[in-house]
């Protein structure tokens, strides 16, 4: 039954890499695949187990406690991302990453870059690399008019945006799951990975700084740059980022699950929005005809819906389909296996090879097939303590390596879409700089982790 399990698993796989062959949004087979894995499990009477990451070892379990327990640890994750989203969405219902615009003053195209690359790598470790990607392209053409810059502009952002969601527990999907899965602490994440990642944004930057797209001037008229539409735009910006800033403290000094100190800052930022907003409500009318929270009893309302649904189930799919291999211990005995068959070096020595080995394949990997399954995946086979050097291998690779093609992350579909980016153009222009950004963090990191453990 096992190689059944594995057959159905490759082939929901291929079906979410393939989606945009198939015409097939990614969710469908992602839940179909859950619910098949779980099915064939619950019929055939398998055994199911649950990691000791203390003891190295699979302890037996029975299915109902198992599937409970995973969709608990994944309902962790999809509430937390609801609410960092619904923020998010409140932010630019009042307009308020308009006030980013603000910092734009040059016309140097090679300052530019270095200003939009900046601005994605610090607003991708507080809104996460999505939406980062998605304010500053925005911003972008705004800006820039000339589409072929444009573009050279856009494949820059991609990368500085991955590298900035890599370092903060709530920058990327991928570092959030490690995170809530108490595999990393923010500060030790933060203390280890910001400056590989840093490396991993200043060298594709610096280099492409010497194109010859990046030199002279652009042609903008400060006119043309829209005015914020709220007068509390530039105040719901800071409250929010500042709301989602605040939840990594909140889970330290409380040690309460990362949602519920997200749910507290939800809830702050609702009430200040609802205080703002001019619409006048009743719970059964609206008045306000021609504001964007018509059919909504308030900008919470309209927040809501503007949710990315289909992300979020997808995320419940993926991530209780790999749960499913972990429960059977498969991942675990895949792990095991790397490890006895690499060439006997010494314990200590080996274990770091075979742990630096697959995480450097696993961000190779993330370029081709999407990261949350390969993190998820990871987390089930590594049975190490939290805060190992490997976890935050894990968060860097996974998190920048999918820079290489621009499909490999969900920062470079958005920018794909918005901006129509070619493929191939991208693989030919931008994915060699991604990949020394990405080799140069990997190298700064592991020579970091080396110092580090022998001071």
């Amino acid at each position: 039954m096992e190689t059944i399990i594995i057959i159905v698993f490759v082939l929901g796989y291929l079906a979410i890499t393939l989606e945009h062959n198939l015409k097939i949004d990614k969710l469908i087979p992602a839940l179909a695949m859950m619910a098949i894995l779980w099915a064939i499990i619950a019929l055939t009477h398998m055994d199911v187990f649950e990691v000791n990451a203390e003891l190295k070892e699979l302890e037996p379990s029975h299915i109902d406690e198992i599937l409970l327990h995973h969709l608990g640890k994944t309902a962790e994750i999809l509430v937390f991302l609801l609410g960092a989203m619904t923020i998010v969405e409140i932010i630019d219902y009042f307009n308020g990453f308009v006030t980013i615009k603000g910092f734009i003053k040059t016309k140097s195209k090679r300052k530019l870059l270095w200003l939009f690359s900046i601005l994605a790598f610090v607003l991708s470790a507080i809104i996460d690399n999505l939406t980062a990607t998605i304010v500053l392209v925005t911003i972008l053409q705004k800006v820039i008019k000339e589409r072929d810059t444009r573009l050279w502009f856009a494949g820059i952002i991609i990368i500085a945006a991955n590298a900035g969601g890599a370092w903060s527990p709530i920058g990327d999907v991928t570092t959030t799951m490690l995170w809530i899965g108490n595999k990393v602490t923010a500060l030790v994440l933060i203390e280890h990975v910001f400056i590989p990642s840093i490396v991993c944004m200043v060298i594709p930057v610096w280099v492409a700084s010497r194109y010859k797209a990046f030199k002279g001037n652009i042609i903008t008229d400060p006119e043309e740059l829209d005015e914020p539409k709220s007068k509390y735009g530039a105040t719901m910006l800071y409250l929010g980022l500042g709301a989602i800033v605040f939840v990594p403290f909140f889970k330290t000094i409380t040690h309460l699950p990362p949602y519920v100190g997200m749910m507290l800052s939800l809830a702050v930022v609702a009430t200040f929005a609802e205080i703002y907003s001019n619409t006048k409500f009743s719970i059964s009318a609206v008045n306000g005809e021609g504001h964007d929270t018509v059919g909504h009893h308030s900008p919470v309302h309209a927040s809501l819906s503007k949710i990315e649904l289909p992300s979020i189930l997808f995320f419940l799919g993926i991530l209780l389909a790999v749960a499913a291999l972990e429960s059977l211990g498969m991942l675990f005995h895949f792990a095991e296996t790397l490890d006895s068959t690499m060439p006997a070096l010494g314990t200590e020595a080996r274990v770091g090879i075979v742990s630096d080995l697959v995480v450097l394949i696993l961000g190779v990997g993330s370029a081709i097939i999407d990261n949350v399954p390969l993190v998820a995946a990871s987390m089930g086979m590594f049975s190490v303590p939290i805060d190992d050097p490997v976890w935050h291998f894990i968060a860097y690779s996974a998190g920048t390596g999918g820079s290489m093609l621009i499909i490999g992350s969900a920062a470079g579909v958005v920018a794909m879409g918005m901006e129509k980016i070619d493929f191939f153009w991208y693989l030919k222009k931008i994915a060699w700089l991604a990949f020394l950004g990405f080799i140069g963090g990997a190298v700064t990191f592991v020579l970091l982790r080396n110092f580090l453990l022998n001071v």
